[in-house]
């Protein structure tokens, strides 16, 4: 197994005997730890403290790192610090005033009197609130907690530190103060009334980790109702990256869109995006699976009314051959397998029945929909959404400069045509003198990105307008 940085532990160790440090940093790696760093607490002629930070491949590690260190003659185990847990005290983000408050006159200019007067402007002129007010470069990232990636239904508060997580990355990437509202109801209604009502306050609304189909007409219904984009980004974020990927993928091995031929595993929020988004881009041979196997307007639950409108209507835009069965059953004869859906639901050998250089992006987190260095015997292109993998889709690399581009451009609603434009915005990132097999998408750091997306969103708003200018 590899170590990760979201099981770093921080060790006090005293040591009583010098020579004990190098047999205890020995004791550690030899229980396949990595030692990212050893800090002098306390140093003299008796004893030493030391803390080494030390990552590990699971909770269940850290007892054989404590019990190797303590096995050292000389050596003490004082105390341990979670450091992921650490790094979420008191939370992740803060607000901060931008003009200091040292006088009176500070005070009457920021609060009152002199607030007033700005309220008064704004109420004689609503649009005054993108000039005046944080509005003009705020984004709510909402969420129910229903569908937090990798965990499930784990509630509004528990879902808090996600949500922390996605405004730390707004602010970094792309300059945007974004704030977390969790809302403690799984009830469509209130969720879009919820928001509707809080929408005056933001520039954008980003849904989040909203299970489907709710997540449909939450965002639907939003997109109708308010004057402000809304997006939500566990469907057209990640359609954006995964396109993107397709795009360098196809360049590689050669192939057209519209004769690529592709197999979606998990038809749920992003399944649904990414096969829109698809599609949109040219691909026209696309069959994707649900737990109860290939979607068709055949099968059972279609013929008897019980699948749900979203799948539905993904059944009669796809599978035009009406396939029928499991994955490993509709393979054959496939140029890329997508998997959006959960933990090892492919075997390995299933994937030598597709064509020839074929391309596998196996991306349920933690675990993949089939193991990469196993889909590596089959496949020539694959790409998870792992960062200690090769070809990371992570979506991070499209929110951020959508949402700048699009608070930028001051647009009603984040358009397919944008979303386009973005994706090869991504794919345009990785020069033609670069591309490769392990590397189709742009790193989730690489600070090119966030410019490069939020600039083809803006083009594509002007060229919109344009258009729309035109035929007025």
């Amino acid at each position: 197994m590899t170590t990760s940085a979201q099981y770093r532990m921080r060790i006090r160790v005293q040591f009583d005997v010098t020579d004990a440090i190098g047999t205890a940093s020995n004791a550690v790696a030899e229980t396949g730890a990595l030692i990212d760093e050893v800090v002098t607490v306390e140093g003299g002629a008796g004893q030493i403290l030391r803390d080494f930070t030390v990552d590990a491949t699971g909770i269940e590690h850290w007892p054989r790192i404590i019990a190797a260190i303590e096995a050292v003659h000389g050596a003490s185990v004082l105390e341990t610090t979670d450091r992921t847990l650490e790094v979420h005290l008191g939370g992740k983000i803060e607000q901060r005033n931008k003009y200091p408050l040292a006088t009176r006159d500070d005070l009457a200019m920021t609060y009152t009197p002199g607030v007033a007067r700005v309220s008064m402007a704004i109420a004689e002129d609503p649009e005054l609130a993108y000039e005046y007010t944080i509005k003009r470069n705020t984004v709510a990232v909402v969420t129910d907690g229903s569908a937090v990636l990798g965990l499930g239904n784990i509630g509004a508060k528990a879902a808090m530190p996600v949500m922390e997580g996605k405004c730390c990355l707004f602010k970094e990437f792309a300059g945007i103060d974004a704030f977390p509202i969790a809302l403690d109801s799984n009830d469509t209604a209130e969720i879009i009334n919820a928001v509707r009502l809080l929408a005056p306050a933001f520039g954008g609304i980003n849904l989040e980790d909203i299970s489907a189909p709710r997540c449909f007409e939450i965002e639907r219904e939003l997109r109708d109702q308010l004057e402000i984009p809304v997006f939500h980004d566990d469907q057209h974020g990640t359609a954006v990256v995964v396109l993107a990927a397709v795009l360098n993928a196809a360049k590689l091995t050669g192939r057209s869109l519209d004769s690529m031929r592709v197999l979606v595993i998990g038809v749920g929020a992003a399944g649904v995006a990414v096969t829109e988004m698809l599609m949109a881009a040219g691909i026209r041979y696309l069959i994707g699976c649900d737990s109860r196997g290939a979607l068709s307007t055949t099968r059972e639950d279609y013929l008897d009314g019980s699948m749900n409108d979203a799948k539905r209507r993904y059944a009669e835009a796809t599978n035009p051959d009406l396939r029928s069965g499991r994955p490993e059953d509709v393979i054959d004869g496939m140029d890329l397998v997508i998997g959006l859906s959960g933990a090892r639901v492919l075997e390995p050998e299933s994937l030598a029945r597709m064509n020839r250089d074929a391309m596998v992006f196996a991306m349920a987190n933690p675990t993949p929909e089939i193991d990469p260095s196993d889909a590596a015997r089959y496949a020539r292109i694959i790409a998870t959404g792992r960062s200690d993998y090769p070809n990371q889709i992570n979506n991070v690399l499209c929110f951020p400069g959508v949402f700048r581009g699009a608070l930028d451009s001051r647009v009603r609603d984040i358009t397919v045509e944008m979303q386009l434009a973005a994706a090869r915005a991504i794919a345009n990132i990785v020069g033609e003198g670069e591309l490769r097999d392990d590397y189709i998408i742009p790193s989730a750091l690489n600070r090119a990105v966030v410019p490069v997306v939020a600039q083809a969103v803006r083009d594509t708003a002007l060229a919109d307008a344009a258009a729309l200018a035109g035929s007025g």
